[in-house]
């Protein structure tokens, strides 16, 4: 079958030929019906998260749907034909757990078929596209987890959201959800109009054209460390900073803002199966539409090389067997 590999970054990510992967006991094999394009895969593809990767040479692709297609040894809960989407233990709200971790633990979902532990999928519901339940298991979950269960939006908060990317984007939305007065900013104003569709109340290109807002808290999915700094100082005395982005392997913030104005910083990786399924059902509901484009599956690495120039609005996503 065809698979995208990545053994180092010096030879980067490559179509091969391997062969169907063996089930063992507790596991299925599925027919890759949908894979979204991460930047995570630009950060492991150019080495910068070595310590992710517990297998090498392995198939990269952490953003899987797929339809059931061989039962493994003791599986009695999954049938041939279930449509299922795979979620990301390693990105756990505790400890992250690489090595069970799709698409850096084990084979992940740029392939032609994927075997999959069954503790880690999730039956789609009927109405909900591969394509939208392979991009929920990170794009829009990881966005969830980070307005939800950390930022904690509700009606009552200002909600700064930096980067209106694939993830920030989803984010934004999210917040609206929860009834939020949500504000994007993004260096890119192309991707406003999007945002606006999905309920933010105003865009800027720089949170110091905001100054005028009293924001509750920012959640920075950027993460290029300027945005982070620039949170901390725009954000009210006693507010919170989630940071979601990796753009910059480190940063410097100023210690007298974050003594003296008393701010929270929050990191926010990942999220759990119940957080899963509730994202899955607000898909399945319509309130979340997730802004998709399909490529083939032939130019996902010219995919994943748009989304390391911040160049996609929403998510990019592939149908290996097309």
């Amino acid at each position: 079958m065809k698979a995208y590999q990545f053994e180092d970054s010096t030879t980067g990510l490559q179509l091969r030929d391997i062969p169907i992967p063996p089930l063992r006991a507790g596991e299925v094999l599925l027919t890759v019906e949908a894979a979204g394009l991460c930047h995570t895969d630009c950060h492991i593809i150019n080495g910068h998260v070595n310590e992710w990767i517990r297998k090498r040479p392995i198939t990269l692709g952490h953003e899987v749907a797929g339809t059931v297609c061989i039962i493994g040894p003791g599986v009695t809960n999954f049938k041939v034909g279930d449509r299922v989407a795979v979620s990301l233990p390693g990105h756990s709200t505790e400890e992250p757990d690489w090595d069970n971790a799709v698409g850096m633990g084990f084979d992940g979902g740029y392939a032609e078929k994927i075997a999959v532990p069954v503790r880690f999928i999730m039956p789609i519901p009927e109405n909900v596209s591969f394509a939208q339940a392979a991009v929920a298991g990170d794009s829009i979950l990881t966005a969830y987890h980070a307005v939800v269960a950390e930022a904690e939006a509700d009606a009552t908060k200002n909600v700064g959201i930096i980067g209106l990317g694939g993830v920030g984007l989803n984010g934004a939305r999210v917040a609206a959800l929860q009834g939020a007065a949500v504000y994007g900013v993004d260096i890119d104003k192309t991707k406003f109009d999007e945002a606006m569709r999905q309920g933010v109340t105003g865009c800027f290109t720089s949170l110091s054209d905001a100054a005028h807002i009293r924001f509750d808290v920012i959640v920075d999915f950027a993460g290029v460390g300027t945005t982070t700094a620039e949170a901390v100082k725009a954000v009210k005395a006693g507010g919170r900073v989630v940071l979601v982005g990796m753009g910059a392997p480190a940063m410097e913030l100023s210690t007298l803002a974050i003594v003296t104005r008393r701010i929270q910083i929050h990191g926010s990786l990942g999220a759990s199966m119940e957080e899963f399924g509730q994202v899955l059902e607000l898909i399945s509901r319509g309130l979340i539409v997730p802004v998709l484009e399909e490529i083939p599956f032939m130019d996902v690495v010219k995919g994943l090389k748009r989304v390391e120039r911040s160049e996609v609005s929403g998510r990019l996503f592939t149908r290996p067997n097309k």
